[in-house]
């Protein structure tokens, strides 16, 4: 496997680096999640200006030729800036639907607003009792003429405060937990029918419990074919799981040096308590799992493209390692702090509190660890036979 970056990855990381450190430093993120609008569009606009929109997207589709290792570098300077901007709803999730699902009208409606920043997405898939089961939907589109009428409940919809469209994963046939039935639209946030209860969430961004009641949708609003979604909603799920551990890495990055300097700053009976072997011996720990999460959140991208299986083996492989690194490093952090890493003030408690939540995203350490056992003793009964 090639680990080397192209010369246009390597431009993204460095242009966006620069554009994070002097546009959204530490106070200035602090301010915006605390207004009113809890986001930046001026900022979202100069992320399409620089081209980190359309960087994951194919020259067919109007993009930069990309994909997900274009995707992994721009989430892990999100992490190092604690960025909130909905990258992986939009770009990641929306994006990755229309361009492995999405028909050619579709597409063509739906991708340059994306890429130029206009339009804003969110991915509605989680329910209140579905836990980390993308096929557990309660949540109906029943057939209506040529469309369909959807009903139900989402919850903790990232970026869908700032979302003018849905992309809604519901039931089309079956019953509750079937792995068939299940289909995907697009979905207008300001039709009739829908309604949404927005919040803050603990680690700065926004989310929504969305609502729809008899909401008409055309047939164009279908994305792919009827019943047979949860396939695409897979992969894109794990694609946007590679991006998530990708801002991971970013954050523990941060974390651990911004505790290695602490260490070098604090004094106690008047020594530097980075002079202390136990915390040297902590912060080395930190170090090691945070470059053990670089290495399996490249091994998952690189994986993206393989069969299902592997695929999916990779990806809930990183994210195990990612959610066990990511309390390690956050919680050590803290530690090493004492009490001033627990302040509002200071940036090491808000990093600490995006790793928490990261590890909640798109399944945690248990659920990921049961799908990688299940899988891995399928690969071993199919060899046997």
């Amino acid at each position: 496997m090639d680990f080397n970056f192209t010369e246009e990855q390597t431009m993204i990381r460095d242009s966006l680096s620069r554009l994070i450190r002097e546009k959204y430093d530490f106070d200035t993120r602090r301010s915006v999640v605390e207004g009113e609008s809890g986001w930046r569009p001026d900022f979202w606009a100069q992320l399409a200006e620089l081209g980190l929109l359309m960087a994951p997207f194919s020259e067919d589709d109007g993009g930069l030729g990309g994909g997900a290792i274009d995707a992994m570098v721009v989430m892990e300077e999100f992490g190092k800036g604690l960025v909130v901007e909905p990258y992986i709803p939009t770009v990641v999730c929306a994006g990755g639907f229309l361009k492995h699902g999405g028909s050619a009208a579709q597409k063509e409606e739906h991708l340059a607003g994306i890429m130029g920043g206009e339009s804003v997405w969110a991915f509605a898939y989680a329910e209140p009792r579905g836990r980390y089961n993308l096929a557990d939907l309660e949540t109906t589109a029943k057939a209506d003429g040529s469309g369909y009428t959807l009903n139900g409940h989402k919850a903790v919809v990232i970026g869908a405060p700032w979302a003018s469209k849905l992309i809604v994963s519901a039931r089309t046939s079956g019953d509750r937990r079937d792995r068939g039935g299940i289909s995907l639209f697009i979905v207008d946030k300001d039709a009739a029918g829908v309604t949404t209860r927005d919040y803050p969430t603990v680690d700065g961004r926004r989310a929504s419990e969305v609502y729809f009641e008899n909401v008409s949708l055309g047939a164009h609003a279908l994305i792919g074919d009827a019943d047979g979604a949860l396939p695409l909603i897979e992969q894109v799920v794990d694609e946007a799981t590679a991006a998530v551990c990708a801002e991971a890495v970013g954050a523990m990055g941060v974390a651990h040096s911004q505790t290695v300097e602490y260490s070098r700053q604090r004094k106690q009976f008047g020594t530097a308590i980075g002079k202390f072997q136990v915390l040297q011996h902590r912060m080395v720990d930190m170090f090691m799992e945070h470059e053990q999460s670089i290495s399996m959140t490249y091994m998952a991208t690189l994986k993206l493209g393989e069969e299902a299986a592997e695929r999916q083996k990779a990806v809930s492989a990183a994210k195990v390692r990612i959610g066990q690194a990511g309390r390690f490093v956050g919680q050590s952090a803290i530690q090493i702090h004492g009490g001033m890493g627990m302040t509002e003030e200071l940036a090491v408690g808000h990093y600490f509190k995006r790793l928490t939540m990261i590890d909640s995203e798109f399944g945690n350490v248990d659920f990921h660890m049961r799908r990688y056992t299940q899988l891995g003793a399928e690969s071993y009964k199919a060899a046997a036979e």
